[in-house]
């Protein structure tokens, strides 16, 4: 199957906290970091979803909110630090790639934000990605 999702991260199921309608999901990605997946406990039954299980973390480019520095007292679970690799601006929007540990992420933010955080190749940021935005496939 081919996706249009840019974000596709490999990794495997370390914890699943379940739920009377969601449940959480800990997947430590191939690059070693930690990432939290909030998903329908039926999602978690139709996958076979247990610790060991190899999945991929998809994630629209969309919902990659970016940051130049770390964000304490927020809810979003899933913070990558990373360095941007390129920027492409359009009138509207601006596609930002960025380097993270074990691979790369895609984000579609406005031109304005990327102006407004003066992002170019080699800014450091902090890739931000809600829990419940993270979608799981099995691998």
């Amino acid at each position: 199957m081919t996706l249009s999702i840019r974000n596709q991260l490999p990794g495997t199921v370390t914890a699943v906290t379940p739920g009377e309608a969601m449940a959480t999901v800990k997947v430590r990605l191939t690059g070693g970091q930690d990432l939290t997946a909030a998903v329908t406990a039926e999602s978690v039954q139709e996958l076979g979803l247990t610790q060991g299980t190899a999945v991929r973390a998809l994630v629209k480019s969309t919902e990659v909110a970016l940051a130049t520095a770390p964000v304490d007292g927020v809810s979003i679970r899933n913070q990558f630090p990373g360095t941007v690799t390129s920027v492409a601006t359009g009138p509207a929007m601006a596609t930002v790639k960025i380097s993270v540990q074990g691979g790369e992420l895609t984000s579609a933010i406005t031109r304005d934000a990327a102006t407004d955080l003066a992002l170019s190749a080699g800014t450091p940021v902090i890739a931000l990605i809600k829990s419940t935005e993270v979608a799981l496939a099995t691998a």
